[in-house]
């Protein structure tokens, strides 16, 4: 039985539609490849008990940032962390325009659609959104997903002297590449640091002789 035919069940319209967008080969032609670069702010790190506060993401194609083909949401929250209001700056005062997670679910679909995600520490950020999903009685994202801590590890030459760390934060990655930090810590700004992070990654990463895109996706 075809798999998207065992996935469908009674499933919305708008997961429906996000669904038949994979159905068609991938293109392992790199510029032809969308890859949305995302971040998400959140009440904390519990992927049950806490929520997203916001969702950034840009979308960056044959080596450039499409900065009219970017996205922002603010949720609806009332339950907040002073800590983490502290980094954020996320305030239930703030007068941004606020939506239902199931509206911004549903609006982050309809943007993404089958692109490549990115993200830092792609992970979190991940399951933040399946388990948004979840709650309303979808399963998790199909999209391939790429780490910028992961890939920009692989770019580094082991020595000795300087041994890999198990992991390197994003502020980490924007004093590497010299990106400005203006817009830290808000979801689009931290999409936008990662997406030209990710962007000399991938320069980086295509130097080298075993490069692929297939690889670069597995």
């Amino acid at each position: 039985m075809d798999l998207f035919k065992k996935r469908k069940k009674n499933y919305p319209d708008f997961w429906t539609e996000y669904e038949q967008k994979f159905e068609k080969k991938i293109s392992y032609d790199l510029p032809d490849i969308r890859f949305v670069v995302f971040d998400t702010e959140t009440t904390g790190f519990d992927y049950d008990a806490d929520r997203v506060l916001s969702i950034g993401a840009l979308s960056v194609q044959n080596n450039s940032i499409n900065i009219s083909d970017s996205f922002e949401a603010f949720l609806y929250q009332h339950f907040y962390h002073a800590k983490n209001i502290e980094i954020h700056g996320i305030l239930q005062e703030e007068r941004q325009e606020r939506i239902t997670e199931l509206e911004a679910l549903i609006q982050f679909l309809e943007y993404i659609g089958d692109s490549v995600m990115v993200a830092h520490h792609a992970g979190f950020d991940r399951n933040m959104i399946n388990h948004a999903l979840n709650r309303h009685g979808m399963p998790n994202l199909l999209n391939k997903f790429l780490d910028t801590s992961v890939l920009y590890k692989r770019t580094l030459i082991k020595s000795p002297l300087l041994p890999v760390k198990a992991q390197y934060s994003l502020d980490e990655l924007a004093e590497k590449f010299d990106i400005s930090k203006k817009d830290r810590h808000t979801a689009l700004g931290d999409a936008y640091i990662t997406a030209i992070a990710f962007m000399k990654i991938l320069q980086k990463l295509k130097t080298k002789k075993k490069f692929s895109t297939k690889k670069l996706l597995k």
